[in-house]
């Protein structure tokens, strides 16, 4: 019987290349075990059949952003309620249009980024890429974001035109929000820095209550089709 060996050293027998080559195209979903991808250079084979994939590209694996459309109960922490443990094989879009094959890699050293408030919903941003995490993180005062804010009340007279002013929360001016009725019970709210409680706290200044809070946009990027608790990839065309 042969004696079992790590899948990156038999590949690089049989292809024949190096044996960090080998890692890379391995941990790039390019080997097959079995007809079954294997990821993981240090699995171990013996008898097995190895194939390397006819398309195989000698490339280090890129850094992805995934975007999720996080339901209520969730949220972007390490607990029993993370919206993390949400990105699983299944719940991918099956209209992902990225192009971008789907490996166990891009599901570690993940960042959440712009987390939403308790009790919200809507679109949730993870990232490898640290282009991606200073543009959400350390540039957030610059970022448009996009939320539908089910509310309940009656507004003031001047409601509308209030909510659109500069606001002031926690002592501080903010950017001017633009704030339109979706529908009789519907408030989008798109602005700039937003801070958590800002957006419940200009609705309660016209009397309103808010009953629900989602986020549809962060950017240029919109959550669009995505339905609750699936996700998909960040394509390589598009920026926030």
């Amino acid at each position: 019987m042969t004696e079992p060996v790590r899948l990156a050293k038999r590949l690089a027998e049989l292809v024949p290349c190096s044996r960090r080559e080998a890692e890379l195209y391995i941990v790039g979903g390019w080997v097959m075990v079995d007809r079954q991808v294997v990821e993981e250079p240090q699995f171990k084979v013996s008898q097995q059949k190895v194939e390397l994939h006819p398309d195989a590209r000698l490339a280090p694996v890129e850094p992805v952003t995934i975007l999720l459309h996080q339901p209520p109960g969730h949220d972007a922490g390490m607990g029993a309620s993370s919206a993390q443990q949400l990105l699983t094989a299944d719940a991918r879009a099956a209209d992902d249009s990225s192009g971008i094959l789907m490996l166990k890699q891009h599901f570690s050293r993940l960042t959440p980024t712009a987390p939403l408030e308790a009790n919200s919903s809507g679109l949730l941003v993870f990232t490898q890429d640290w282009r991606v995490a200073r543009k959400l993180i350390d540039d957030a005062a610059t970022v448009e974001q996009e939320y539908i804010v089910e509310v309940a009340g009656e507004m003031a007279p001047d409601g509308l035109k209030r909510l659109n002013h500069k606001p002031s929360f926690n002592g501080r001016t903010l950017p001017p929000a633009k704030v339109s009725w979706q529908n009789e019970t519907r408030l989008r709210f798109a602005l700039k820095g937003a801070q958590p409680g800002q957006i419940a706290q200009m609705c309660n200044s016209v009397g309103l209550k808010v009953l629900t809070m989602k986020r549809i946009r962060i950017g240029r990027v919109s959550m669009a089709k995505l339905q609750p608790g699936q996700w998909r990839y960040l394509a390589p065309h598009e920026r926030f």
